[in-house]
Parts: C-alpha cells; structure tokens; sequence
C-alpha cells in the first residue's frame, strides 16, 4: 500500500506532463493547418467594382473553361526578374505567369467582365488563375489608352519578346484579383509569381516604351 501510494503523485506528474505534451502538439498543427487554408482560400481585397469583375470570372479558374470559351494559351510562362529601367516599363521584378489570350474580345470598348487576358500561375501540375489583363493594340485606339476601373491602361510599349513581336505595340492592364500582389494589384508583376524552370519558361527584359501615333 505504501508503495502504490508513493507512485500516486509521479502518476499524477506523468499525466499533466503527457497533456501538457498533448496540448504543445496539437494546437501548433492545428493552427498552422488553419493558417495554410487561409492563405490558400484567401482572395485579395479589392473594391467592390473589382469583386463583381472577380465573381464574373471565377468560372476561369478552370483554364479548360477558359479555352472553352476562346482564350488560348501563348505557352510561356513570363517573369522579369530585372524588373523596368530607363526607357523601359517600370515594372517591378517578378513574374506575370502564363497568359491566355481571346482575341474575339479585341475592340475598343472594355468590358470588366471581359479581359482579353487571363493569367495564370503554374503550380505543379496545375494553372492557377491569378490575374486578368485588359489588352488593346495601339492601332485600335487612336485616340489613345482607354481606361477601365478608374485606371488608364499602360504604354503604349512593344510587344513582349518573344511570345509576341516586337511590333506589336500594344497598351494593357494587369489586375491581380486572384493573388495578393506585394507590388499593388493593378502592377503588370507580381513578385510573388514565380516560373518553373524548364523549356517554356521566359526570363524577359521589360518592353521598351514607344510613343503614341495618331492614325
């Protein structure tokens, strides 16, 4: 008796200790795990001009759809890891992703619910939408950069070598509302964005500025 009754307090010690053991172990995970889903589930914020834009394109988050509906994939996946200088766009160093382009959306009127570009993010084996872009050619607007969403598309600037000619002088408007952008969610880059290295991935240098010809 003596003896069951020395062990009695070690035993209590032993059980605090395995609860307390419990307790540092589960609730890291458990909380890391519910920080993971937010990070993941999480959509940046954005005003509510850009959450109706955003609610019209989520079904894009399938690129399947996407191509379904006429956007096409341009393959190559786009970062400037220089980012803009002199005489260039200001762009800021990071990625854009893999653009999907609709060219039966060209015209001269802009469309919130119609981008002419979709953007996505590889992410393994998967493309994750991250961003739309608003696209004219210089062409189709002589009288200069439309604006959409109290914004003037940037340029006009050449086309981005080598997915597109160097010719193609071109103004656009990236609008990161699928991925938070560190750089600000109307920037053409996200340093966040990152491109796999492989055959089809593209470190360009920013397209040089040109200036705006009246037709």
């Amino acid at each position: 008796m003596d003896t069951i009754a020395s062990n009695r307090p070690a035993s209590a010690a032993i059980r605090v200790l395995l609860a307390a053991a419990a307790t540092l172990s589960v609730v890291p995970l458990s909380t890391a795990t519910a920080q993971a889903r937010t990070a993941v589930g999480a959509l940046p914020s954005v005003s509510p001009e850009l959450e109706r834009a955003r609610a019209a394109l989520d079904k894009y988050r399938d690129p399947v759809v996407a191509v379904h509906d006429g956007y096409f994939s341009t393959l190559g996946c786009v970062e400037y890891p220089k980012g803009g200088g002199e005489g260039t766009m200001q762009y800021a160093p990071g990625g854009m992703g893999v653009h999907f382009l609709n060219l039966q959306l060209v015209a001269p009127t802009l469309d919130p619910a119609k981008p002419q570009v979709l953007i996505y993010e590889p992410d393994g084996d998967k493309l994750r939408l991250v961003a739309a872009e608003w696209f004219l050619p210089v062409q189709a607007t002589p009288q200069g950069p439309p604006s959409i969403f109290g914004r003037q598309l940037e340029g006009p600037m050449e086309g981005h070598h080598p997915l597109m000619p160097n010719g193609l002088h071109h103004y656009d408007l990236h609008v990161w509302l699928w991925k938070n952008n560190p750089a600000g969610v109307f920037s053409a880059t996200n340093p966040a964005v990152k491109c796999p290295k492989g055959g089809y991935s593209f470190e360009e240098t920013a397209p040089k500025q040109v200036q705006h010809q009246v037709h």
